[in-house]
């Protein structure tokens, strides 16, 4: 492979002249640096990171602020598991990661998770930023540091952040909407289950439910939805009589749409509540949902690819770091549609 020297003398420039073109310091005139390019490109020409990371003399470190996770709510520990596997494969660039987990439904634990982030000093950002207005607040420090940030799983409009990665929202909710129209085919009523009451405009949550009332209301399908809040998941008995008090009142809903990763648990609750057949459409993944999905109690899961939003975050975030590779402004997830057999199938090829 060449060298720096090697480059330099075939394009009858200075070390320092290829030095600058590869960090893109500028002071190189632009029939230089083209020329200097494709040198670079036709010899394929890579910097080592070992050696950059070395010469920088000191780590490279990366916080990020995630939700915490529990057994009955696993969704997050997938990305977590993905910014795990990045950093063990980054370690030896000399790129350290710490993380930060908040809990979801509180604003202050959101704030005091980053305040104790900032004290860190980190060199770059990753955020899932839950709570619009305190993530304006707090990215005004990072940008007053000049430190570079991202958003994973919800994006937010307005701000200088890097890149975004997740899924568009919004589409998948219409996706959301076209199953359930699959799944009816006939007048009738859909209840669509709020977790989080007074929900951010911009919410990842709030996207989903606007592009599946949309995709019904553009399509002029016959559904009508019905919006109901249920706040307290973590007492089954009063969600049970939440649910039964709802169906009661509205005979004529044939579907559920859990915009969130709890699905299981409300499919579970209207399996002992043993009420009429309901189509349940849902999001991500997680084991408790694809149980569910296999024994027939849920219809259509709706999953991003968790683990690579965090493992992609942490590698586009590196690069930017050390080799000033800027990412693409939006990188979208994949909207995977599973279903019963086709999470059976994906178990066998992945066993064989």
């Amino acid at each position: 492979m060449k060298t720096i020297k090697d480059i330099a003398e075939e394009a009858q420039v200075s070390p320092g002249t290829i030095d600058r073109v590869l960090h893109n310091r500028g002071g190189v005139s632009k029939k230089t640096e083209e020329k200097v390019r494709q040198l670079l490109k036709k010899n394929n020409f890579k910097i080592n990171r070992v050696a950059r990371s070395l010469a920088m003399n000191k780590y490279l470190k990366i916080a990020t602020l995630i939700p915490e996770y529990d057994e009955e709510n696993t969704f997050w520990r997938a990305p977590l598991m993905g910014i795990q596997s990045a950093q063990e494969e980054l370690e030896v660039f000399g790129v350290k990661v710490i993380n930060f987990a908040f809990d979801q439904f509180k604003a202050s634990s959101y704030v005091n998770q980053f305040n104790a982030l900032m004290d860190a000093q980190p060199d770059g950002v990753i955020i899932v930023p839950t709570f619009q207005k305190e993530t304006k607040r707090m990215v005004a420090g990072l940008e007053e540091k000049n430190t570079p940030y991202m958003f994973i799983n919800i994006d937010l409009d307005g701000f200088r952040n890097i890149s975004f990665i997740g899924q568009d929202a919004y589409m998948s909710g219409r996706l959301a909407g076209k199953l359930m129209h699959l799944c009816l085919q006939e007048t009738c009523d859909v209840l669509i289950v709020q977790t989080r009451p007074n929900i951010d405009i911009n919410h990842a949550i709030f996207k989903r439910i606007n592009g599946f009332t949309d995709y019904l209301d553009e399509n002029r399908i016959p559904i009508r939805c019905v919006n109901v809040d249920v706040s307290n998941l973590n007492n089954s008995s009063i969600l049970m009589d939440e649910l039964r008090s709802v169906l009661d009142e509205n005979a004529s809903i044939k579907g559920v749409f859990v915009p969130n990763s709890r699905v299981a648990l409300f499919a579970d609750c209207l399996e002992k509540l043993k009420t009429r057949k309901l189509a349940l459409i849902g999001y991500d993944g997680t084991d408790p949902n694809i149980q569910c999905l296999k024994e027939g109690k849920v219809d259509f899961l709706i999953s991003q690819k968790p683990f690579k939003q965090g493992y992609n975050a942490i590698k586009l975030i590196t690069d930017f770091l050390i080799d000033k590779k800027q990412p693409e402004a939006k990188i979208y997830s994949p909207i995977e549609i599973l279903t019963k057999e086709n999470v059976f199938q994906r178990e066998i090829n992945s066993n064989e």
